[in-house]
């Protein structure tokens, strides 16, 4: 069992960045894949990264490329979204997401699931 507490989200001028952590319970937190998901108001909820349990090959949504940053930190069981050059568009919540298979894009292979932080970009 992962429990998944995120934080860091806010508003932010767009051009703006922030930092949102996920802090996971457990002990087995180095052997899962971690990922960040967002859902912004009237659509359906997208990828947005994913990263191995190892750290490696970390995978992003196209929209994000070049502006996001996913890290990890398995001594502090904590994942990170580093977010800059932040756009109107990418005003959603944003969640993270645990599984113990790969570092996958697709949402149903994630079984642990935060509540979410809501982040807004202002134009």
């Amino acid at each position: 069992q992962v429990q998944l507490v995120e934080s860091g989200g806010g508003l932010v001028q767009a051009g703006g960045s922030l930092r949102l952590s996920c802090a996971a319970s457990g002990r087995t937190f180095s052997s899962y894949s971690m990922g960040w998901f967002r859902q912004a108001a009237g659509k359906e909820r997208e990828f947005v990264a994913a990263l191995s349990w190892s750290g490696a090959m970390p995978r992003y949504a196209d929209s994000v490329k070049g502006r996001f940053t996913i890290s990890r930190d398995n001594a502090k069981n904590t994942v990170y979204l580093q977010m800059n050059s932040l756009k109107p568009d990418d005003t959603a919540v944003y969640y993270c997401a645990a599984t113990q298979g790969g570092a996958s894009s697709y949402d149903k292979s994630y079984n642990y699931w935060g509540q979410g932080t809501q982040v807004t970009v202002s134009s």
